[in-house]
């Protein structure tokens, strides 16, 4: 599996790269390893490697990995990035430290009600449909206000809203990807003003991460650029 950590140190540069273009320091951006497709084995070669964060679309498909590397969990952070039915809260509430696909206030109620007393509060970002796609999931911008006032105010020992998250359509050009990252950051932007205090913008993946770094992104999702190409099967929880 050593070609999971060549991957890494590979994205790794692409973002310091990215963050030096900003002015940034690579430190503000977390790299999230999207495990979708991958296996367990895999997960474990890139926690070798140092990755400490892990993304998942599916519950179904995440719950036995997080199972079998149990004995690092201590060391780990598992992030839901995929849709959440209310029907599986309880199983991310027990189980996950961050859910960014959060896009209505029954899914961060129940996330908030489910969340056992004796772990950390689960760290919440909002999913906004920035790019206004029907086929995608997220709350509509002119929504947004709304619900991150009433998921903040939820009880803070059992979740923590952090900031937002969006999966734009795939543009061409460096310039065209740039602009919905712009937008998601000009919307978080809005809401601090309005007295929230968030710090998180979960955006770019392996095509677009120089340009959602350039526009503030704080996690950025890669998974086959770390991984390899994925599998044809798929799980769907």
């Amino acid at each position: 599996m050593g070609s999971i950590g060549a991957g890494l140190q590979e994205v790794k540069g692409r973002i310091a790269r990215a963050c030096a273009a900003a002015g940034r320091s690579a430190q503000s951006v977390t790299l999230l390893a999207v495990g979708k497709t991958f296996g367990a084995d895999a997960l474990r070669a890139a926690a070798a490697a140092g990755q400490r964060d892990f993304g998942e679309n599916y519950v179904q498909e995440a719950l036995p990995k997080i199972a079998a590397l149990a004995g690092l969990r201590a060391d780990l952070r598992w992030h839901l990035i995929g849709p959440l039915q209310s029907n599986k809260t309880r199983a991310v509430a027990e189980a996950f430290d961050w859910v960014h696909s959060v896009d209505r206030l029954k899914i961060a109620q129940r996330l908030a009600e489910q969340r056992p007393p004796g772990l950390a509060p689960l760290q919440l970002c909002l999913q906004v449909n920035v790019s206004g796609e029907a086929s995608k999931s997220g709350v509509a911008p002119a929504d947004l206000p709304a619900l991150a006032r009433a998921v903040a105010a939820l009880p803070p020992g059992r979740v923590r809203l952090r900031g937002l998250m969006g999966i734009p359509e795939p543009a061409g050009d460096y310039e065209a990807q740039r602009a919905p990252h712009r937008a998601l950051r000009e919307l978080l932007a809005a809401l601090n003003a309005e007295g929230l205090a968030l710090d998180t913008l979960s955006m770019g993946m392996s095509a677009d991460l120089e340009a959602a770094v350039a526009e503030g992104a704080t996690i950025v999702r890669v998974g086959s650029a770390i991984f390899g190409a994925r599998p044809a099967a798929h799980f769907y929880g």
